[in-house]
């Protein structure tokens, strides 16, 4: 079955630096197979015989635990089920060229559910949020981004359940999944 591991806050602002190279070989090494990754942030497409979402995971957070003496929380999402996520993206979503579009992948055991109600209600007038499976869908203004529920997640106990991609990264992922 093939897979996307996507690591939370890695290689950004000269921090948790992991060579994608590297990762890759390790996840090679670990039995993983068609390993590929996709910019420098954190994004790996696999495949394997597991199923479980929760036990890859576990396997993904301890190879790089073991490899690079991190610890970094990582989003398992099968490819079937982000494409499915795509497919059923609003229709608002990533059409504003004057606003920033997110897609907030939730790092199991957490739920989308249960990360949007730590956050809080939204501010309709500044974004838009909804979400599908483990995918959750952000829209805001850029000229209003600072005064949006969302833009203020960093620091909360929500923070630690996700990781964030832009929408084209989280299209191309979506592309290159279903490309195996």
């Amino acid at each position: 079955m093939r897979y996307l591991a996507l690591l939370r806050g890695v290689n950004v602002g000269g921090k948790n630096k992991l060579s994608m190279p590297e990762l890759k070989a390790s996840f090679e090494s670990s039995g993983f197979t068609q390993v590929s990754t996709y910019i420098n942030s954190g994004n790996i497409l696999f495949s394997s015989a597991e199923t479980n979402v929760l036990a890859l995971k576990g396997q993904c957070e301890a190879l790089i635990k073991e490899g690079f003496g991190m610890d970094i929380p990582v989003a398992v999402i099968s490819a079937a089920a982000l494409s499915d996520a795509m497919a059923h993206a609003p229709v608002w979503w990533n059409t504003d060229k004057e606003s920033k579009h997110n897609a907030i992948l939730v790092i199991p055991p957490a739920t989308a559910e249960s990360v949007c109600a730590q956050v809080g209600e939204i501010k309709p007038e500044y974004e838009k949020v909804d979400f599908h499976g483990s995918v959750i869908f952000w829209s805001a203004p850029i000229k209003t981004f600072s005064r949006t529920r969302w833009s203020k997640v960093v620091g909360t106990a929500a923070y630690g359940s996700i990781t964030i991609r832009n929408a084209n990264t989280a299209i191309k992922l979506a592309e290159l999944a279903g490309e195996a």
